[in-house]
């Protein structure tokens, strides 16, 4: 006997049946209702592992047993109120093409049935299908739409129904009468009880404390602290119920190398059904994809290399991982990295052996030396894939805010005169101040506190850390100088040193001294990206927002509709980056400066300094003293550094976004009142502050909910977050970092001249270059590190580019499609702004010999690493 199954789905209606197309004559006795005939046709996705000869579905569908579809009226029965019957038919299968499975019928439906509006489904198959959507053509004013795209559970392992409803969007208090019961229901099944464990197809929201980074398995050194709460404040994640250790504080995490297996490709950790990765995602990353990745280059180091903290020979020896590669272990049947990273993979002809060999970098391609030029040095802090730290000069003396009796003096050593010994010949330190002219990259205050604790980790140092610039004529930043700080120490009773670096400008030993200072502060910068501007002010904080708009906001609501698309993929990301990025002993731990602390370094900046209002691009750039409002300049800001790159394309990118959110919230909210009286909306708002970013709720800067201004504004925040932020922080990475002399990920050991013995300091005297190395990375470091930026790097071939393709509700209403339209056009027109922009010889900071063009912020890219394109969502 083969088990029967059925997708069992029930519509709900919103599209009235004219007279015209009743299908009962008219001779016929007034008691037989006249109807109306509808076809109705749904497409199932077919996923791997085969749509048919899983469970017997195929042969349920061979004997039409496969689909049931009932019809539901949106209107109750205008005499009793109550709801109407439904009608019922079956669906047959009718066709597979392209990975697609087609189920059709034609229904009756009575002329007195009401209008179509949402479809209920039960799946009595023996296993999950992927519905698309589905659609109901036979009325005279069109098809009727229903966008699915979602995960079905058989009906015996989920017996509650799923309802989705059609394409035209709804506030709560517009709500047709016969789908109120269904939104609201849907609502509370999303957002579940708060209990239990959570298992894998569920499609519950709920919140939690970062309380699963650390790993309990014997080694004391793996304990990491919960982020989230008045200690250590953090946005919340995804609820998963998985149960803690007894104390309470943390919880149990495998290390990479016993991860899932990698034929798997599934992630370890709970995430809704539809956050996850579709198959073709899957295979461009996983779990199983770092997993594999990381297992490829860490025996190759084990075997090959011998010591994880043996660093490069020489600098050739770094070049040679582009030249020559690191020779793999011979290749199994569990370890097929070539599968897994072919981008990085090369086999030597009529041999067995496979060599890790990088991609030359594009930077690197365009100019061998870029890393060692100060004007390199500022340009990318224009320019590069940390673009937003860089800040305005406002007040003079520079000091810290820290506590003296603990950190030592708060006065900086970089003085008027060093200053303007560096600026001599352009203008005075006066003038550099008043003509707005100086600007700083400062992490002195929030690494400050972490030195002492990194410093008692073996193979890592750090120092609180300031790099000073002067903007020059030309429009390009000219490196002033670099203050390294180490704060007094209790343990070994040492005082507080701190000491100034500049440009050489004729002694060799203050050059190689600058190069070293540089090479620290590029670390301290390439850390603070990583965990902060990348992961925490992207990934971290998109989170909640995601969570409360599923659990607040029905899926036929219309502010559900247009943030959707921004959340394509990032639960699922996220789910992998706490198992295999952030997590302990992970590839942030393994390589980057703080190590075990990196983590508890970005919960110190999200508490200090992370605000909602100031993740808008204008707000951003005008706190930080790089534009000033002006209502005649474009965007109503003039920008203090002109040639901008980040800024400049931002900009336009900024108020496309903002105004294609403004069209489409008008469209629905007319007027404040709207907003007001929105119980779902006001309930999501609420959400997201008070629970979804607890540790900030009592913040007076949360902007109010009263107006439709104030909701284009949180909107546009957060789509910009998810989209051109994320982009412009995330795919240059392996651009800039895949080199490691321009941006190395960790500074091992502390400067020559901080408490310098006879022996060390004639060694930087005779081979400064062998210092330098010493410092860099290990070789197992930066390979490790080199393939995550790469991976990070990578546009999968399923990407959604921003203004690209119009969600099919969008397109349900004349209005909000004609506005889509013109953002669509908005976003073509940036492609030719960026490309004048990179040929106008004048913006010396993109454009020149060796010198990139800027492209983060360009809408469409094709797959791989390319350095442009801004999917909709953080999906990488």
């Amino acid at each position: 006997m083969f088990p029967i199954s059925s997708i069992h789905l029930i519509i709900i209606s919103i599209v009235g049946y004219p007279p015209n197309r009743r299908s009962v004559v008219s001779e016929f006795p007034a008691t037989v209702k006249m109807t109306v005939k509808v076809k109705a046709v749904a497409t199932v996705k077919e996923t791997a592992g085969g749509f048919l000869g899983i469970g017997g579905d195929g042969v349920s569908d061979f004997f039409g047993k496969g689909l049931r579809l009932q019809l539901v009226s949106a209107q109750l029965h205008p005499e009793t109120g109550l709801e109407k019957p439904v009608i019922e038919s079956r669906m047959k299968r009718t066709s597979k093409k392209n990975g697609e499975v087609k189920y059709e019928v034609e229904i009756e439906v009575p002329d007195d049935f009401g209008e179509v509006g949402a479809v209920i489904v039960e799946n009595e198959h023996g296993n999950e299908r992927l519905l698309i959507d589905i659609v109901l053509d036979g009325f005279v004013n069109g098809p009727v739409n229903v966008v699915c795209d979602s995960w079905v559970h058989p009906k015996s392992k989920d017996s509650k129904n799923r309802v989705f409803f059609t394409t035209k969007s709804y506030l709560p208090s517009e709500t047709p009468a016969g789908l109120t019961k269904y939104r609201e229901e849907e609502l509370i099944l999303l957002r579940g009880n708060g209990e239990g464990q959570r298992e894998r197809g569920e499609r519950i929201y709920d919140y939690e404390v970062y309380d699963d980074l650390g790993n309990l398995d014997g080694n004391p050194d793996l304990v990491r602290p919960v982020l989230g709460g008045k200690d250590r404040p953090y946005p919340r994640r995804v609820r998963t119920g998985r149960p803690r250790p007894e104390s309470g504080t943390y919880f149990t995490l495998l290390w990479i190398k016993n991860m899932l297996p990698l034929a798997t490709g599934n992630s370890d950790f709970y995430v809704p059904r539809d956050e996850e990765f579709s198959q073709l995602k899957k295979s461009a990353f996983s779990s199983a994809t770092v997993s594999g990745a990381l297992r490829a280059v860490v025996p190759t180091a084990e075997t090959f290399l011998i010591d994880w903290d043996l660093g490069f020979p020489h600098l050739t020896a770094i070049d040679s991982m582009y030249d020559q590669g690191l020779n793999l272990r011979p290749r199994t049947a569990d370890s097929p990295w070539t599968d897994i990273i072919p981008r990085l993979i090369r086999t030597v002809a009529n041999s067995a052996d496979d060599f890790l060999q990088f991609v030359v970098p594009e930077s690197m391609k365009r100019d061998r030396f870029f890393w060692l030029k100060d004007e390199q040095f500022g340009r990318q802090t224009l320019a590069g894939v940390n673009p937003c730290s860089i800040e305005l000069v406002k007040q003079w003396p520079l000091k810290s805010k820290l506590d003296p009796q603990i950190y030592g003096s708060p006065e900086s050593a970089i003085t008027t005169k060093i200053v303007e010994q560096q600026i001599r010949g352009f203008m005075t330190f006066n003038d550099a101040m008043k003509q707005r002219k100086l600007f700083i990259l400062d992490y002195h205050d929030l690494l400050l506190p972490f030195v002492g604790p990194v410093r008692q980790l073996k193979g890592t140092t750090l120092y609180g850390s300031r790099a000073l610039f002067f903007l020059t004529p030309v429009g390009t930043l000219k490196p002033v100088a670099i203050e390294l700080v180490r704060p007094p120490s209790k343990n070994d009773g040492k005082p507080q040193w701190k000491q100034v670096f500049t440009p050489g400008n004729c002694s060799a030993t203050e050059e190689w001294l600058w190069k070293l200072a540089k090479s620290h502060f590029l670390a301290h910068d390439s850390c603070y990206h990583e965990i902060v501007s990348h992961w925490l002010k992207t990934h971290a904080c998109m989170e909640p927002y995601i969570i409360a708009t599923n659990r607040q906001l029905s899926a036929m609501h219309p502010i559900h509709r247009l943030l959707l698309p921004h959340f394509r993929y990032t639960m699922e990301i996220n789910s992998l980056a706490r198992q295999t990025l952030v997590n302990a002993d992970g590839i942030i731990e393994l390589g980057f400066s703080p190590l075990k602390y990196s983590m508890q370094l970005s919960s110190a900046d999200y508490d200090q300094r992370w605000r909602f209002d100031y993740e808008a691009l204008p707000k951003d750039l005008i706190r930080r003293g790089m534009a000033v409002e002006d209502p005649s300049a474009p965007h109503g800001l003039k920008l203090t550094i002109e040639d901008y790159p980040y800024a400049s394309d931002g900009l336009i990118l900024w108020d496309g976004l903002h105004q294609w959110v403004a069209d489409y919230v008008n469209h629905y909210y007319p007027n404040p009142s709207l907003i007001i009286s929105d119980a779902e909306l006001q309930s999501w708002w609420t959400e997201i502050r008070t629970v979804g970013h607890a540790d900030k709720k009592d913040e007076p800067w949360w902007p109010s909910l009263r107006t439709p201004s104030d909701l284009i504004e949180i909107v546009t925040t957060m789509a910009w977050t998810a989209s051109a932020q994320h982009a412009a922080v995330n795919f240059g990475q392996y651009t800039y970092g895949g080199y490691i002399p321009n941006r190395p990920s960790i500074a091992r050991t502390n400067m020559p001249t901080e408490d310098p013995t006879e022996e060390s300091w004639k060694q930087f005297i005779e081979e400064p270059e062998t210092v330098l190395l010493e410092m860099f990375p290990s070789q197992l470091q930066a390979a490790v590190v080199m393939t995550m930026l790469s991976l990070l790097s990578n546009h999968a071939a399923d990407e959604e580019y921003i203004g690209q393709a119009m969600e099919p509700c969008w397109g349900n209403d004349a209005a909000i499609k004609a506005a889509f339209e013109r953002f669509s056009g908005r976003m073509k027109a940036l492609e030719g702004v960026v490309d004048a922009r990179n040929g106008n010889e004048k913006l010396r900071n993109r454009n020149g010999a060796g010198v990139l063009p800027y492209e983060f912020l360009k809408p469409v890219s094709e797959p791989g690493v390319t350095g442009k394109g801004v999917p909709y969502s953080i999906s990488i």
